[in-house]
């Protein structure tokens, strides 16, 4: 139940908190949660048991922030810290949060049995693409789950047999993909480029079972330059880092594909860490390939991370920091 009332310019919102909703979790740990919508909102929050008082200019909008996060525990999900910011940047663009089904969809389980769902709309509209199209580019910032979602959804195809083996590369612009200088066997030199594969797909298939399927190719790993030459049939392809691929690179790549065949291509595009004198891959692909209907082309934003709440502020002020000072031309 809500009741709002004008005082002059001053808004002041009066908020019933339905019962089976635990007042604990809302509030969070000493009202941490209350604190935060008052920051965020420039609002004052006042509670008396399960009513509150929330007075200021945006008092309406705080509101519908805390019945949003309401709705959320009532339908049984988690509310943490990250939610709870995606609830808030989504109500400032008037979109609501429950209304998207964002947590509904499960993409797969991971070995402990945990369900692995979008956690954004624009993660939910990647798993979409991604079950629609047959090669997929998902583009964004550090943290909107890129790599983690297509390897779910690479290990789900398998585990439903719509694909006999995954496919995993990732350009080691590190080296020049030259890696002979490196001490140790091909593994060794190529793990340390690989290993953020390594580690989704640990998560996701537990690591016994993981090295298990590797040890029989139906798992590979590789770096980008040992897709050459070859053709690639009833397989999800996943290619990491594809922002650190030169044009020639993004075709070889994609002209792999076989029947029955299924390709992810990840990538930032503000972290390119080619020489100034290569176009990246990625960038060229999206110009090249966007009117091919058979081909979609997902934009995560910075609303989409996940990780730490920090790394979303780092990225927005890195983006305005190249905003104001764009790159100096040699």
């Amino acid at each position: 139940m809500q009741e709002q009332r004008n005082h002059g310019m001053r808004e002041e919102v009066s908020l019933t908190v339905d019962e089976s909703v635990e007042r604990s979790e809302l509030f969070g740990s000493m009202d941490r949660n209350l604190r935060g919508i008052e920051e965020k909102c420039h609002v004052m929050i006042i509670q008396r048991d399960n009513q509150l008082l929330i007075r200021g200019d945006r008092a309406k909008e705080a509101a519908g922030i805390i019945k949003e996060m309401s709705d959320v525990l009532r339908r049984g999900e988690k509310l943490d810290q990250q939610k709870i910011g995606y609830i808030m940047d989504l109500n400032r663009e008037g979109i609501s949060y429950g209304e998207q089904n964002v947590s509904k969809d499960i993409i797969c389980f991971t070995h402990e049995g945990r369900p692995l769902r979008p956690k954004t709309v624009g993660q939910r509209k990647y798993v979409e693409a991604i079950r629609e199209k047959d090669i997929v580019f998902g583009i964004g910032p550090a943290g909107t789950g890129k790599t983690y979602i297509a390897v779910a959804m690479a290990v789900n195809a398998f585990k439903n047999r719509e694909v006999q083996r995954i496919i995993l590369a990732r350009p080691a612009v590190e080296a020049g993909e030259r890696l002979g200088f490196l001490p140790g066997d091909l593994q060794e030199k190529v793990d340390p480029y690989l290993r953020p594969l390594y580690d989704a797909l640990y998560d996701v298939l537990g690591r016994e079972t993981a090295l298990r399927l590797k040890e029989k190719e139906i798992i590979e790993v590789v770096p980008l330059a040992y897709m050459r030459g070859r053709t690639l049939d009833n397989s999800f392809i996943i290619l990491d880092e594809a922002q650190n691929t030169t044009p020639e690179q993004m075709k070889m790549f994609l002209t792999r594909m076989g029947f029955d065949s299924k390709v992810v291509v990840t990538g930032d595009i503000t972290q390119i860490d080619l020489p100034r004198d290569k176009r990246s891959g990625l960038v060229e692909a999206e110009k090249v390939l966007r009117d091919v209907e058979e081909i979609s082309f997902c934009r995560l934003r910075d609303v989409d991370v996940v990780r730490h709440q920090l790394v979303k502020k780092v990225i927005s002020a890195y983006e305005a920091w190249e905003k104001k000072n764009p790159p100096q031309k040699d």
